[in-house]
């Protein structure tokens, strides 16, 4: 498993996959340019990204870089590639291509390059699977997961996960500060709603209704700053950002939880990021939205598990038993924009993080669970590659296509 900073990364949405990623790729491109003899650059975009490019920024972001090397940016919906988000980048000599690599972004921003090696990260946790992890620290008498992320990252893990909590913090507060509207097309008129969210609040506070508005509004606020362009963390993605954030920022800023304690809580929650990521997928793409906002809640849910105490079989439980819920959840953004439903579904997912860990809390010590989070994962592997293609970030099914 790689390391927890390949998993929270920070960077502008509205996508991992279709701007994060893409960012990445021409950087990594051009590194690859030094001394070679051409006169422009064509991009062309395969798969998912040739069908959401707009409403994900995609050709936003490699104009943003490469818009300097007289850049073509061609799309290709007919070619079928072995991964549904592909991007070739060629460097042309008049029209002769002398440099050309193909880049699959496979989810959280992370990408591949067909052609060389020097974006591997390298694996520094030796586990399979949770089950692996779970022996580990029962042989290694190591009680909580976040201990374990401590004996097996680099020392700065700490600093680095304080900057990542910190800037989960701003995306909320610079979300709750804004008004006005979200530009998605031609077709959509969407306003924010973060900030009046709030104002619907009454003067009894922590009751339910007041969690749920608190953790709708942190989880908005998110949400449309990331469907903006604006920057996030992947958590594990772009598109499911608002959860983890909506969570912390409530512990946090109303029930003013310490700051290591978070944290300590976002470590555990990479850990269960870690397993879907390396045994099923994070990208919606891949595996529809029960890849990014099913496993952003069981992240979530791990979090709060850890921070109030729960046992490791609880945290299990509860990661379980949120993503059998969001089994078969797809990806259909209307028009393409990362808008509707992917701002309303980070709400739902934070509020139901927030009752799969009472479930842990409350039914988990009074019974044994059937499935265990190894099994889920598998069936989160199978289920997304049963669900057809158009349901999975194309625009061409669900709502995207029902909706005009």
């Amino acid at each position: 498993m790689k390391s927890l900073k390949s998993l929270y990364v920070y960077g502008k949405g509205p996508s991992s996959s279709h701007t994060i990623g893409p960012y990445r790729a021409c950087l990594h491109f051009l590194t690859h340019l030094d001394g070679v003899n051409f006169n422009r650059i064509e991009a062309i975009l395969f798969g998912s990204f040739a069908l959401t490019y707009k409403g994900h920024h995609t050709d936003k972001i490699i104009e943003e870089f490469l818009s300097g090397y007289n850049l073509k940016i061609k799309i290709d919906r007919e070619t079928k590639t072995a991964h549904p988000n592909t991007m070739v980048l060629n460097a042309l000599k008049d029209s002769d291509v002398v440099v050309s690599h193909t880049y699959e972004s496979i989810g959280g921003g992370v990408i591949r390059c067909l052609e060389t090696d020097d974006l591997k990260d390298e694996d520094i946790y030796p586990f399979e699977d949770f089950n692996q992890i779970k022996k580990h620290m029962e042989a290694n008498n190591i009680k909580h997961l976040y201990e374990l992320v401590d004996s097996f990252e680099e020392e700065d893990i700490n600093c680095y996960m304080e900057k990542i909590f910190d800037a989960m913090i701003e995306s909320v507060n610079v979300g709750l500060s804004k008004e006005g509207e979200i530009f998605a097309g031609k077709t959509l008129k969407v306003l924010r709603s973060a900030k009046s969210i709030l104002s619907n609040l009454k003067d009894e506070h922590n009751t339910e209704e007041d969690r749920t508005i608190k953790l709708s509004a942190y989880a908005y606020a998110v949400g449309e700053e990331n469907a903006t362009g604006g920057n996030v963390v992947t958590a594990p993605t772009c598109g499911s950002s608002g959860i983890i954030p909506a969570i912390i920022y409530y512990l946090y800023n109303d029930l003013k939880m310490e700051k290591q304690q978070i944290i300590n809580g976002m470590k555990t929650a990479g850990i269960i990021g870690n397993v879907f990521k390396q045994n099923a997928t994070i990208s919606g793409a891949v595996g529809g939205c029960q890849a990014e906002i099913g496993v952003a809640v069981c992240m979530a849910s791990a979090l709060l598990c850890e921070i109030y105490g729960l046992s490791l079989y609880q945290i299990e439980y509860g990661c379980e038993l949120a993503m059998e819920h969001h089994l078969g959840l797809t990806c259909d953004p209307i028009d393409g924009y990362v808008v509707i439903p992917c701002i309303e579904r980070n709400a739902v997912g934070a509020i139901r993080a927030y009752e799969a860990y009472l479930f842990s809390k409350v039914i988990a010590p009074s019974r044994k669970n059937f499935v265990c989070l190894d099994d889920i994962v598998k069936t989160m592997l199978i289920t997304g590659k049963a669900i057809r293609s158009s349901y999975k970030e194309t625009s061409r099914g669900g709502l995207a296509k029902l909706v005009k």
